[in-house]
């Protein structure tokens, strides 16, 4: 089920630095396992249309987030897609906490994102379609691309969630730890006691972006709309980010995809590790690979000396797009 309002300020929030673009088409869809899921769409400044770009977002990240990168792809001549994944943003949280961070299993988000592109994109949003994602929404899309083939023409990757980077001990031990507590039945239980959502930090605390404006910008959202901010991931959404990494990771599995797609790397990445993005780019038969020098994980919050090279590789990827 799907429920379309053509008045965004009843589904989108706005700051005083951060206007809702004009144009958006907000509403609500229905998964099949009965969860709401939120979603913003727009049609492009430029005509004729190029396409649609369908954003997915990362782990606490919300549609207002993303209102810059909405108006960066209208101006090139595209529709944008994006919505908020369950649990977080202004879609359906699934526990009594709702700041927690929370999912069960990533295909939980292939199910959002599939009820998105089969009853919002595919018959509403001009084609062709590209997914243009961001760490774990750069992971959920490499989980559905096995499958996108006749649907999605190309994919871009800004620093997708493949490996944990800086970890105490190995990844393969942190999932057996995380499955061994999640099996006790402690995988709602948040990995950090600090509860404080990660884009509330002090500046000079964050790991995220070296940007001070951008960072003030997407703290100044939490702060003026506190219900639209989740805190730490718990342990059971760890243990699942970590069996999909180790899925995407198995042997062969990069040869299953098909669509062309481009991987990017935050050189300075604290989240993510930067060599197996560029592992992953290299061993796809359809893949290629780059890597954004000294940036830091959130490529699309960066400073325009490293947002800019980002956009600029997407310019010469994406079919249609003068760079």
């Amino acid at each position: 089920m799907t429920f379309v309002d053509s008045a965004p300020m009843d589904h989108l929030f706005a700051t005083g630095d951060n206007p809702i673009p004009e144009g958006a088409r907000t509403g609500f869809v229905t998964t099949p396992d009965k969860v709401r899921i939120r979603f913003a769409r727009w049609d492009t400044l430029q005509h004729p249309s190029k396409g649609t770009v369908i954003v997915l977002h990362g782990r606490t990240e919300c549609i207002e987030k993303y209102f810059e990168t909405v108006q960066d792809l209208r101006q090139r001549g595209f529709g944008v897609l994006t919505f908020d994944w369950r649990g977080q943003g202004g879609s359906e949280r699934l526990l009594r906490d709702p700041k927690k961070g929370h999912v069960e299993n990533f295909n939980q988000y292939l199910s959002d994102f599939e009820s998105i592109l089969t009853e919002i994109a595919l018959p509403d949003c001009k084609p062709p379609h590209y997914i243009l994602a961001h760490s774990t929404g750069g992971l959920v899309a490499l989980l559905a691309a096995p499958a996108l083939s006749n649907r999605i023409r190309r994919i871009v990757l800004a620093a997708p969630l493949l490996a944990l980077n800086r970890l105490p001990v190995s990844q393969p031990r942190l999932q057996s730890i995380l499955g061994a507590l999640t099996f006790i039945g402690l995988g709602r239980i948040n990995l950090a006691r600090d509860r404080s959502p990660e884009n509330q930090k002090e500046f000079l605390s964050n790991n995220l972006t070296s940007d001070t404006e951008r960072f003030d910008r997407n703290r100044n959202i939490i702060e003026s709309h506190e219900d639209l901010a989740i805190s730490h991931p718990t342990i059971s959404w760890t243990f699942a980010a970590c069996r999909a990494m180790a899925r995407v990771n198995s042997p062969g599995y990069s040869n299953s995809i098909s669509i062309p797609t481009l991987l990017v790397a935050a050189g300075n990445d604290p989240i993510v590790s930067p060599s197996a993005v560029e592992l992953f780019g290299r061993n796809m038969r359809s893949g290629a690979f780059l890597t954004v020098s000294g940036a830091r994980h959130e490529l699309l919050q960066e400073r325009d000396l490293y947002r800019e090279q980002f956009l600029a590789a997407f310019d010469a990827f994406v079919p249609g797009t003068e760079i």
